[in-house]
């Protein structure tokens, strides 16, 4: 069996494609319906966008009845279909992408020949049999991580709950990395998408123990329909943007630990829009006061202080019970609330 690296533009595979000289091997992959609108739009946007994406699998053979060669695709089924049919105008990309609501003829000819001249990073493989290709990917798949509950509800749903989760993510990832929030390799495993999707449960149903089977609940429900979408991401976008500008020392602080910082986006949103009513957990703690904070520059200085205490596990002072709600268990709850207690306190000081 050889393995040898290739490109081909989208031009080239269309028309081999075209020209029966690839086809698709269906008894490697799942079936082509994998893949509804939304995930078939985000591809074709990372197209447009000039985003990579993994490579392509083509087996390789030569056909001495008719002399030619050809080419079957054996993993990147649904990427292939989804070039096809926005090439045939079958579907148009969503609307939050940047060509929102267009087909392939519809887009701007500078764009479509920029689709078109794309290329694709594609393995051909020659000489193998149906079992070395099976036994390749068996033992590909078998170095690679187990998904985490993140990746199977990314895997799990296709609704636009998950979409404007990954949307907001997106448009969070540069603070996330620059303040500290998360790792690169965080984000590529979904924790970001796991926080915004805690913080929205939280604008539901308040201060709550993290479980799974909760988060996946949001999925669950948000898979046909998301109204309060674009409310919540802007919600968040401000939130962000507030901490940018008017808390620039806790960048790379302790109070940009996930949980430190999942509660204080919490509590920004809680405190300039409020959350439903009656939302369990939040009507002993304060009430919302119509802004981010009371007092920027002061807010600032007490969440440093808190960071600080964090930092240094002070078991002791004005700060030890933040402290003990930063330690252990820190999706719980209990923590959770004692966390909120003060840096609600910090905001509206």
């Amino acid at each position: 069996m050889q393995i040898n690296p290739n490109n081909y533009s989208i031009a080239e595979i269309l028309d081999m494609l075209e020209r029966r000289d690839l086809t698709v091997n269906t008894t490697y992959q799942r079936g082509t319906e994998l893949w509804p609108s939304g995930p078939r739009s985000y591809f074709i946007d990372t197209i447009l966008s000039r985003y990579p994406f993994p490579k392509i699998y083509f087996h390789e053979q030569f056909d001495a009845k008719s002399g030619r060669t050809r080419r079957e695709v054996v993993d990147g089924q649904q990427r292939i279909s989804a070039i096809q049919s926005f090439y045939r105008d079958e579907f148009s990309l969503s609307k939050e992408h940047a060509q929102g609501g267009l087909k392939f003829s519809a887009l701007d000819q500078d764009i479509q020949r920029q689709f078109m001249q794309y290329v694709v990073a594609v393995d051909v493989i020659r000489d193998a049999t149906h079992a070395e290709i099976v036994e390749m990917f068996r033992r590909m798949n078998a170095y690679t991580l187990p998904l985490n509950d993140a990746e199977k509800r990314h895997a799990a749903f296709q609704g636009p709950f998950k979409w404007a989760m990954l949307r907001l993510a997106d448009n969070c990832g540069e603070f996330f990395s620059q303040f500290g929030v998360f790792t690169n390799r965080q984000m590529v495993r979904m924790a970001d998408q796991e926080l915004l999707a805690e913080t929205y449960a939280f604008t539901k149903i308040g201060v709550f123990s993290s479980s799974p089977a909760l988060i996946r609940n949001f999925y669950k429900n948000g898979d046909s329909e998301f109204v309060d979408g674009s409310t919540f991401a802007d919600h968040v976008n401000q939130a962000v943007e507030f901490i940018a500008q008017r808390f620039p020392m806790l960048r790379k602080t302790f109070m940009m630990k996930p949980y430190a910082f999942y509660t204080l986006l919490c509590a920004l949103i809680f405190n300039r829009y409020g959350i439903e009513a009656g939302a369990l957990g939040i009507e002993e703690l304060a009430v919302p006061q119509e802004a981010f904070a009371r007092n920027p520059a002061n807010a600032q200085a007490r969440l440093l202080a808190l960071a600080s205490a964090h930092e240094s596990k002070e078991t002791d002072g004005p700060y030890s019970e933040y402290v003990a709600g930063c330690a252990g268990g820190t999706n719980r709850a209990a923590q959770r609330a004692l966390r909120l207690k003060h840096i609600l306190a910090a905001l509206q000081s």
